[in-house]
C-alpha cells in the first residue's frame, strides 16, 4: 500500500540540508544587495559630478550663512524738513487728528514753540500723548529734527534748520 512515488509528492523541493543553507543564506542576502543598490541609482542622481564647474557654487550655496545683515542708506543724502513732514508728519498735523496742532496754526503752537526746539526734537522722538515715537523708524533723527523745525516755523517760530554733522566737519576743515 504504500508507494513510495507518494511519498515523493508531498516533499518540497529542498532534499539536503545545504540546499537549506543556500536557500536561507540567499533569502538574506539579496534583499540587502538589492536595497543597497536601490539606493546608489537614487542617490546618484541628486550628486554633481566630481569636476564640475557648478561644484563650487552648490557648495557655497550649501554652506551659506543663516543669516545676513544688510546696512541700507549708509550714504544716502538725508532728507529736509519739508520731505519728511510730508512723508511722516502730515496725516495728523494738516488735519488735526488726534489733538495734534495743525501746520501754520500759531496760537496752537505757541505755548509748544515756547519750550524750545530740543523740547519739541525730544517729544517728536520719543512721542508725546497721541503720537508715537518718531525715533528709530525709516528716517534718521537729524530728518526728524528737520521736519520739526519746518513744521514749527511754518507756525510760527524762527527756528534754524539743524545741519548734518557730517557735513558741518567737513566744511570746517
Amino acid at each position: 500500500m504504500s508507494d513510495n512515488s507518494h511519498e515523493e509528492e508531498h516533499t518540497g523541493p529542498i532534499k539536503t540540508p545545504q540546499q537549506l543553507l543556500f536557500t536561507v543564506f540567499l533569502s538574506f542576502v539579496a534583499p540587502v544587495i538589492i536595497i543597497i543598490g536601490l539606493v546608489y541609482y537614487v542617490t546618484s542622481d541628486n550628486m554633481p559630478a566630481a569636476g564640475t564647474v557648478n561644484m563650487e557654487k552648490t557648495i557655497a550655496q550649501r554652506i551659506q550663512k543663516v543669516g545676513a545683515v544688510e546696512i541700507r542708506d549708509a550714504n544716502r543724502e538725508l532728507k529736509s524738513g519739508e520731505d519728511v513732514y510730508k512723508v511722516q508728519c502730515t496725516a495728523c498735523h494738516t488735519s488735526g487728528a488726534a489733538g495734534a496742532p495743525k501746520i501754520a496754526d500759531t496760537a496752537a503752537w505757541a505755548p509748544r514753540i515756547a519750550t524750545g526746539l530740543e523740547a519739541l526734537v525730544n517729544s517728536s522722538l520719543k512721542g508725546k500723548g497721541a503720537m508715537g515715537a518718531q525715533g528709530g523708524g525709516d528716517f534718521e533723527d537729524l530728518e526728524i529734527a528737520r521736519a520739526v523745525v519746518y513744521l514749527a516755523n511754518a507756525s510760527g517760530a524762527k527756528f534754524e534748520m539743524p545741519k548734518n554733522p557730517a557735513s558741518a566737519a567737513s566744511a570746517s576743515n
